[in-house]
C-alpha cells in the first residue's frame, strides 16, 4: 500500500510560518534542497490545500525566467509534471498538472492509495495534514527543523490532543545545521 508522507519545514519551536506569515527563515542550502527533490521524486502525487497550491503556482512559470541556476531548473523539471490534487472550495480552475479534489480527504486518499503505482502520496500544508492526521491517514513525518526560534505563526504540528507513537527511521544533519528527522507512524 502507498504511504501518505507529510514533509515540510518548520522552526526549532515548531512553526512552518512565523507570526507575520513568513518562511524565509526556511530557505534551504543546495544540500536540503537537494534532500527535498529527492523526496518529490519519490512522490506519485501531491495533495495540497488552497494556500499551498497558490504558493507553488510560481514554479508554472518559473523556467521561464532566464536566470535560473541548474539546480532550480532541475527542481521545476520534477515538480512541474507531478500530480496534484486540490483541496479548496474557492478555486474552481488550475494550472499545470492540478485537479481539484473530487471528494473529502478520506475518500481522496483511499482512491489514491488502490491506484497502481509505488510512490509516496505527499501531503504539504499544515491545515490539510492536520485533517489528515486527525484522521489517521498519515504513515510518516518528514521534518526538516531549522535553527531558529519564530515564536509563533502557523504550526507544523496541529496540537489536538491526540498521542502518535512514532518510530525513527533516518536523521542527519546538515552543514547548514538543519535537522533531517523521518519518523514512521506505528499503529
Amino acid at each position: 500500500m502507498r504511504s501518505v508522507t507529510y514533509s515540510m519545514t518548520m522552526s526549532l519551536d515548531g512553526y512552518i510560518k512565523g507570526p507575520d506569515g513568513g518562511f524565509d527563515w526556511g530557505e534551504p542550502s543546495e544540500e536540503v534542497f537537494r534532500l527535498a527533490m529527492d523526496e518529490v521524486r519519490g512522490v506519485d502525487v501531491h495533495l495540497m490545500g488552497r494556500h499551498l497550491y497558490e504558493t507553488m503556482l510560481y514554479w508554472e512559470t518559473a523556467a521561464q525566467e532566464p536566470a535560473l541556476d541548474d539546480l532550480t531548473r532541475e527542481w521545476i523539471e520534477v515538480w512541474n509534471p507531478l500530480p496534484k490534487v486540490v483541496f479548496s472550495s474557492t478555486l474552481s480552475t488550475l494550472q499545470g498538472n492540478a485537479r481539484l479534489a473530487s471528494g473529502g480527504l478520506a475518500e481522496e486518499i483511499e482512491r489514491l492509495r488502490a491506484e497502481p503505482g509505488e510512490g509516496d502520496i505527499a501531503i504539504g500544508g499544515a491545515t490539510l495534514a492536520a485533517e489528515a492526521a486527525e484522521l489517521d491517514l498519515i504513515d510518516e513525518y518528514r521534518i526538516r527543523v531549522s535553527p531558529v526560534l519564530v515564536g509563533g505563526g502557523t504550526p507544523f504540528f496541529d496540537h489536538r490532543k491526540r498521542h502518535v507513537n512514532l518510530e525513527l527511521l533516518e536523521s542527519r544533519t546538515f552543514n547548514s545545521k538543519v535537522a533531517y528527522l523521518r519518523y514512521r507512524v506505528v499503529r
